[in-house]
C-alpha cells in the first residue's frame, strides 16, 4: 500500500495524528525534501528506507514504489502541506492504477492555513469577502487562460497565491489590471509555521518592494484582499443574539 501523506506546512507537530502514525509504521518513505521539515523523519523506525524526491524524477519515484510493493512494504509518500494542492499526486496515482498498486490519501494542514494562523487572519469575513481563491502566477509553467490572476482579481475575493514570490512585479500588474486598487491590503508570509517564519503586511503595489526589503525570494505565500486589514466587517449572524438558528431562539422573531 502507498500512503500519500500531508506533512503539514512546516512545524513538525502540525502533521496529523494519522499521518504521524503512518510515518512511524512505514518501511519506505519518499519525502519532498525541498519543503518537508526533516525533523519529521526522526520518527521513522529503524531500517526504514528514506528517499528524497527533490532529486528524483517521477519515473524514479515510481520505481521505488514498485520495488517496495513487490517486497510487501508499507510506503509513505510524504508531501508538504496537503497533497491535494500543488502536490503533483494525480500523475503518481494514475501510474499506480495502471500497475494495480493500491494507495490512499491522508490529508494534511496546508500552508495557506498556516499563513492565516501566522497572521491571526480569517479569510472569510462577512460583508468583506466570503470566497477564497487559491492560485499561482504564471511563470515557467502556464496556467489556463481563464484562470489567470487578472481574471480572478475581477471578483475582488480573498486571494492566496502559491509559487509566486519570485514574480511579484508581474503579480502586482496583473492584480491591478484585474481590478484590485493599488492600496489593497496584502501580506507576505515566509515559511509559515517554521521557526524562521516571517510576516509582512503591505499593499498590492508594495509587494515587490516589501519582499526585496526582507530578502524574500521563495517559500512564501502572498495573501491579497481587504480581509488582511480586517476592518469594516459585519458581525457574524451565527452568534448574534437577535438571530434564530437551529439550536437557539433569537430575540428578533422576524428572522
Amino acid at each position: 500500500m502507498i500512503h500519500f501523506v500531508g506533512a503539514g506546512p512546516g512545524a513538525a507537530d502540525l502533521i496529523t495524528v494519522r499521518g504521524q502514525r503512518l510515518l512511524e509504521q512505514a518501511d519506505v518513505v519518499i519525502y519532498a525534501g525541498s519543503l518537508v521539515n526533516p525533523q519529521l523523519l526522526e520518527s521513522v523506525k529503524d531500517g526504514c528506507r528514506i528517499y528524497n524526491s527533490a532529486v528524483m524524477t517521477l519515473e524514479e519515484v515510481m520505481e521505488v514504489m514498485e520495488e517496495a510493493e513487490a517486497e510487501g512494504f508499507k510506503t509513505v509518500r510524504l508531501h508538504t502541506g496537503d497533497p491535494c494542492l500543488y502536490g503533483a499526486i494525480r500523475e503518481q496515482m494514475d501510474l499506480l492504477d495502471e500497475k494495480q498498486i493500491p494507495y490512499e490519501s491522508c490529508p494534511g494542514v496546508s500552508s495557506f492555513c498556516g499563513a492565516a494562523a501566522a497572521l491571526n487572519l480569517e479569510y472569510t469575513l462577512p460583508d468583506v469577502s466570503q470566497s477564497v481563491v487559491i492560485t499561482r502566477t504564471e511563470g515557467r509553467t502556464p496556467v489556463p487562460e481563464k484562470e489567470s490572476v487578472e481574471a480572478f482579481a475581477a471578483h475582488g475575493a480573498t486571494m492566496v497565491l502559491f509559487l509566486s514570490t519570485g514574480l511579484l512585479g508581474k503579480l502586482t500588474s496583473e492584480l491591478i489590471r484585474g481590478g484590485y486598487a493599488p492600496d489593497t491590503p496584502a501580506a507576505i508570509v515566509y515559511k509559515a509555521t517554521w521557526p524562521e517564519e516571517e510576516t509582512h503586511i503591505c499593499t498590492v503595489e508594495t509587494l515587490e518592494e516589501t519582499a526585496d526589503q526582507h530578502g524574500i525570494r521563495k517559500t512564501a505565500l502572498i495573501i491579497v484582499g481587504d480581509v488582511v486589514s480586517h476592518h469594516h466587517y459585519q458581525r457574524s449572524k451565527l452568534y448574534d443574539p437577535a438571530f434564530t438558528t437551529e439550536y437557539r431562539m433569537g430575540t428578533d422573531q422576524s428572522n
